[in-house]
């Protein structure tokens, strides 16, 4: 497969295009001229790209929450409960994991389970099998801008029934909805798949119609080193903007240490302004999103409470322009309605009670130059692996380990960095394997590593790590042997 970032030329994008709607039998109800005369018919408050660019200018911090079923009235009645009993100023539409597999005969049977049950039968919306018009009644029925989240390695059918059913935002991207989420999708077609995704994204902005896209920032969300994060949203935001994409929003999952976490999204939202212009993309409005403690919740909801506002603090530092939301059902499955209101009143407030506060000190500055310098040698030995071409030089990093994202199931990440937490825990590299920092930077995080050893009596190792990744069911952030 020929890949290169560069815009697909309409030729090519109209000649899959008629393949693609040809999928399921709702793909015939997609009329992109009229698809454009319906969002321009409806009220600029449902406009996503609207909302977040002016809460960037107001600096203010929007919630959302996850939430997602299978019949399109119990759907309706989950997203009014949020937007009025969970005061969420932006909502979701999370999709099932069979239309995230493209398996939309079975997400059928799932809808006649849900209808003859009496309940939900799949863990979220399926959008393709209700087609332009049932998403069309979710978007009718709310007063708030509603963004599809989902994990689908090839989204183009999901693209356009959702774009063309009036939803404004869309998440993903070609890394981060396949190496953290399928064990044998090649990158190169994931890349060009979503090449797709975000040209139609540029034809709908080209008509007037902006549609915000999201990079999926937490990755596998389990001690993911901020730089490896950063770099990977950095590069999907580009090559998004490649294909005419004008609303990006950057995202990050909370590591764990506060002035860690607020300093990565800091410089995320810089650094991706920064790349944008550099490479020419000067009209792209950034905005970010923090995602809150994608680990292990406690059972006990005092105490899962606790780790919300944890994560809700981090957001209103970091002056975050929204907060994924987590609930304290999260440990126990699926959360009631009530539950998911109730951690978004918690974020809310917590948010509220932070939002003239700043965050400055010498530490903060510190980490800020530590990820930025991470995350830029990433980024730039993959343009320099491309030859220029980041598209080409994306799946060569991926392929050499410069990108490598721990405990990803995909079996063509290299694998091979560890990360671990320091003595404060903040995230560091514990093995860099072939991920390019400057021997400066790998000092550093050794030296992190080894202090943290030193005051734990052990020596640094692969233990810490599984210490680590279990540490937050017992309670804490750092994985300190007994």
């Amino acid at each position: 497969m020929d890949i290169r970032n560069k815009k697909l030329s309409d030729d090519e994008f109209y000649g899959i295009r008629k393949e693609i709607l040809e999928q399921w039998p709702t793909g015939k109800d997609v009329d992109f001229d009229e698809a454009i005369e319906y969002h321009k018919s409806m009220p600029e408050t449902k406009s996503f790209s609207r909302k977040l660019s002016a809460a960037k200018k107001e600096r203010k911090t929007l919630i959302q929450p996850r939430a997602g079923v299978a019949l399109i009235d119990e759907h309706i009645k989950l997203l009014q409960y949020l937007q009025d009993k969970g005061e969420a100023d932006l909502l979701p539409t999370t999709i099932d994991s069979y239309t995230r597999q493209n398996r939309y005969e079975e997400a059928e049977v799932g809808i006649k389970e849900s209808i003859h049950t009496q309940k939900s039968m799949l863990n979220g919306f399926p959008a393709v099998n209700h087609g332009v018009y049932g998403c069309r009644q979710i978007i009718e029925n709310l007063d708030t801008p509603v963004q599809v989240r989902h994990g689908t390695p090839d989204a183009r059918l999901l693209t356009e029934i959702c774009y063309a059913g009036g939803f404004t935002s869309y998440e993903g991207g070609g890394i981060s909805y396949n190496i953290p989420y399928a064990k044998d999708v090649p990158l190169e077609r994931t890349i060009y798949d979503w090449q797709y995704v975000d040209r139609l994204t540029g034809i709908y902005e080209e008509a007037g119609v902006s549609i915000n896209r999201e990079p999926y920032g937490p990755l596998t969300g389990t001690l993911v080193p901020p730089s490896m994060s950063n770099a990977v949203a950095i590069i999907e935001a580009l090559l998004a903007a490649e294909q005419g994409v004008k609303n990006v929003t950057v995202g990050y999952g909370q590591c764990g240490n506060l002035v860690q976490d607020v300093a990565a999204l800091r410089v995320l939202e810089e650094l991706t302004e920064e790349y944008l212009e550099k490479y020419g993309y000067e009209d792209v409005t950034v905005t970010s999103v923090l995602h809150q403690w994608m680990g292990g919740f406690p059972q006990d909801e005092a105490k899962a409470f606790a780790v919300i506002s944890w994560g809700s603090s981090v957001a209103a530092l970091a002056k975050a322009t929204k907060v994924i939301v987590k609930t304290p059902h999260e440990a126990i499955g699926v959360p009631t309605m009530e539950a998911n209101a109730q951690g978004l009143r918690c974020t809310k407030q917590a948010i509220s009670l932070l939002a003239d506060q700043e965050l400055k000190s010498s530490a903060l500055e510190l980490e800020k130059a530590i990820i930025k310098g991470e995350t830029c040698a990433i980024v730039d030995k993959t343009f320099e692996l491309g030859m220029g071409d980041l598209a080409l030089g994306v799946i060569r990093a991926v392929k050499a380990g410069v990108i490598d994202i721990p405990f990803a199931p995909s079996k063509y990440n290299f694998g091979k960095m560890l990360p671990a937490r320091d003595h404060e825990g903040a995230v560091r590299y514990l093995n860099t394997a072939h991920v390019p920092l400057p021997q400066e930077l790998i000092d550093f995080n050794r030296g992190k590593i080894e202090h943290r050893a030193k005051m734990e009596k052990r020596k640094a190792s692969f233990q810490m790590v599984i210490d680590d990744v279990y540490a937050i069911s017992k309670g804490r952030l750092v994985g300190k042997p007994k």
